[in-house]
């Protein structure tokens, strides 16, 4: 499957960027970017704005104040972003109709979907499974799928919120190999995790956020073995931050 594209998309700016709902600050001035490389992995507790920052980045909201802009430009079509979310929502049709749908919404021209529904479903790992109802799967099952979907766009940046929460291992296992192979397709992807253990299994750089502010964001290597904030070091060492 050919993915890879010039990332037009990249590098995802935020200046002072600050979000709010009915006066409640949820990020508060962001001054940070997403670069081209391997996966950057967003981290902190509940609450601390994860979410809304990917959202923001792949430009489903607005900035209350401030600027986001993606290579430079505030208008880059979202046609090359993707997002999964946390409980992505299964239609009531099959796995393969699932993605027909996605490719059609993609403009994925319909000669050609026989041949990519074929090469996402083998990507994914789920060839043996396209006629079984998609709300039959199993939750790693129904998160590939998902996954499935979102690269039925060709996207140059794909969003995760959390893709390996509530799975079992052996599921977190599949879901963590299949970010490491889509990295490695030159998309970039930009995920959030609650867990430490998967941020420094697939993260090439970290961002730890905590009160909808950037406490530190740093090269993954450095992050972990070397924290510079006082709120990084408690946090690696398994602290809670409050």
């Amino acid at each position: 499957m050919s993915m890879r594209a010039p990332v037009a998309n990249l590098p995802i700016h935020f200046d002072d960027v600050s979000f709010a709902v009915h006066g409640v600050t949820i990020l508060d001035r962001i001054n940070f970017a997403f670069v081209p490389g391997a996966p950057s992995v967003v981290i902190g507790p509940n609450g601390a704005g994860k979410t809304t920052l990917l959202r923001l980045a792949m430009g489903l909201i607005q900035p209350t104040s401030g600027r986001a802009t993606w290579g430079g430009r505030t208008d880059a079509p979202l046609s090359r972003r993707a997002i999964v979310f946390q409980r992505p929502v299964m239609l009531r049709r099959s796995v393969a109709a699932n993605l027909r749908y996605a490719l059609e919404a993609a403009g994925v021209s319909r000669a050609d979907h026989d041949a990519r529904l074929g090469e996402l479903l083998a990507l994914v790992g789920l060839a043996e499974l396209g006629d079984r109802p998609a709300r039959k799967l199993s939750g790693g099952e129904q998160q590939r799928l998902a996954l499935a979907r979102a690269l039925a766009k060709d996207p140059q940046v794909l969003f995760l919120d959390e893709p390996t929460a509530s799975l079992d291992p052996a599921a977190t296992k599949a879901v963590e190999d299949l970010v490491r192979d889509v990295a490695a397709r030159g998309i970039k992807v930009v995920m959030s995790t609650h867990d430490l253990g998967e941020a420094r299994r697939l993260a090439g750089d970290v961002v730890l956020m905590h009160r909808g502010r950037i406490v530190e964001a740093s090269d993954a290597a450095a992050f972990f073995n070397n924290p510079i904030t006082d709120g990084a070091r408690r946090f690696v060492a398994g602290e809670l931050l409050i």
